[in-house]
């Protein structure tokens, strides 16, 4: 009896787990954990140099996604030539919902972090945190978008860069 378990992905899918972003399905291993087989999605993030093992069964709950569709992508972009929306809160907890909309692995909340901590050449320098959470927020939208384009990390940059530049 040989049955044929169907997935969410292949090998050489390119997926979005939350906290990590864009990294290649390299494989699918049965492990055994305490007794029990475990299917398992084998997931390397090459930027991170890591790999993650995701169980098969709930690599939904887990987070992991497909790429963004086209439509997705159109609106982050879109979001990124909008106004910079910046509350008048506390740093800390501007900064703390930031890294949250990073780590959701939503394109478009991560969109709004890239629009948001933006700083054209005329306006005052970032603090060093805020930079990071930018850098951060670029780096993760920019993987994403290389992948869906099918063109390298520093491409994407300049793609992102010309958005935020239409809204200035």
């Amino acid at each position: 009896m040989n049955t044929k378990i169907e997935h969410d992905f292949g090998v050489g899918d390119h997926v979005v787990y939350p906290a990590h972003g864009v990294g290649v399905v390299v494989g699918v291993e049965t492990q055994e954990v305490v007794g029990t087989a475990l299917e398992v999605y084998v997931i390397t993030f090459d930027h991170e140099k890591m790999t993650l093992r995701v169980p098969t069964k709930k690599a939904r709950t887990a987070g992991l996604r497909a790429l963004a569709e086209g439509n997705v992508v159109f609106q982050a972009l879109t979001t990124l030539k909008g106004r910079a929306r910046v509350k008048r809160t506390m740093w800390s907890r501007r900064a703390q919902e930031y890294e949250a909309k990073i780590n959701s692995g939503d394109l478009i909340s991560i969109a709004e972090v890239v629009r948001d901590l933006h700083r054209s050449d005329s306006q005052p320098e970032q603090s060093y945190s805020e930079r990071q959470l930018y850098e951060s927020a670029l780096d993760r939208m920019a993987r994403e978008v290389a992948a869906i384009e099918r063109i390298d990390r520093d491409a994407a940059i300049t793609l992102l860069h010309k958005s935020l530049q239409k809204a200035a």
